[in-house]
Order: structure tokens, then C-alpha cells, then sequence
């Protein structure tokens, strides 16, 4: 499987967890050997394994959160670091999200996200072909 796959495969593993509700999966994808750090939509940045896998913990248990997709997925290979731009659809709202992965022990794994308001992909679309 080539690295692209691979590090597609981590980001679906991702957002299989955050859309299940996986706690345990979603500890499983975040690094355990660099500090990782996190920017939810909103909130300030978030610096260190705790605070990061405390957020996702309560994330993941508010019952009132919207589901969550992902597409257009995009993976970028950086030496032994990786990052993954694409969109986050929750209930009528548009994400756009980058996140970054490194190589740990032979698996990708999470070591940032951020996520902030966008326009729906369709729109962005538009909007990019118009400035061409």
C-alpha cells in the first residue's frame, strides 16, 4: 500500500472514530510519542496528550453533537511527517480541516488537528473556478 493510502487510511480511521464515538479508537490514532496539539472550531489551541484526549473525550460523549463525514480528502507526504486537507460536513455545517500526521513506530498518527468554518465544498468550487 503505498504511504498516500496509508496516511488516508489513518485519516479515515479518524473520522471513523469521531463518528462512531469510538473514545478508545480515537486515543488509539493521536501520537503517544510527540505532544500533540488541537484547535477545535471555537476554542483555544490545546497543547499536551491530556488536554487534547480530554476535549475528544467530551466530545465524544455529547449527545448533541452533530454527526460527522469527511470527503475530499487530500494527503501530502513531508519526509516523515504528513498532513491531510478536506472537509468536515456536520449536520448543515461546512468544515475545512487540516490534519497533521508523523510516522510513529511504522503507523500514522495524529499529532494536530484543526478544524474552522467554511464554505460548503460545492460553493468553494465555485468560488475557486471564478478566480481562475
Amino acid at each position: 500500500m503505498s504511504d498516500e493510502a496509508l496516511i488516508l487510511f489513518a485519516n479515515d480511521a479518524f473520522y471513523n472514530a469521531f463518528a462512531a464515538r469510538d473514545f478508545p479508537a480515537m486515543e488509539d490514532i493521536w501520537t503517544k510519542d510527540t505532544e500533540p496539539t488541537c484547535v477545535h472550531p471555537g476554542w483555544p489551541p490545546l497543547v499536551g496528550r491530556n488536554q487534547v484526549m480530554n476535549s475528544w473525550r467530551d466530545i465524544l460523549n455529547d449527545d448533541e453533537s452533530s454527526p460527522i463525514a469527511c470527503t475530499n480528502a487530500q494527503a501530502y507526504r513531508c519526509g516523515e511527517g504528513a498532513y491531510v486537507t478536506c472537509h468536515e460536513h456536520m449536520g448543515r455545517s461546512f468544515l475545512i480541516a487540516t490534519n497533521i500526521f508523523l510516522r510513529e513506530n511504522g503507523q500514522w498518527k495524529i499529532i494536530h488537528h484543526q478544524a474552522g468554518a467554511a464554505l460548503s465544498p460545492n460553493r468553494t468550487t465555485q468560488a475557486t473556478s471564478t478566480l481562475q
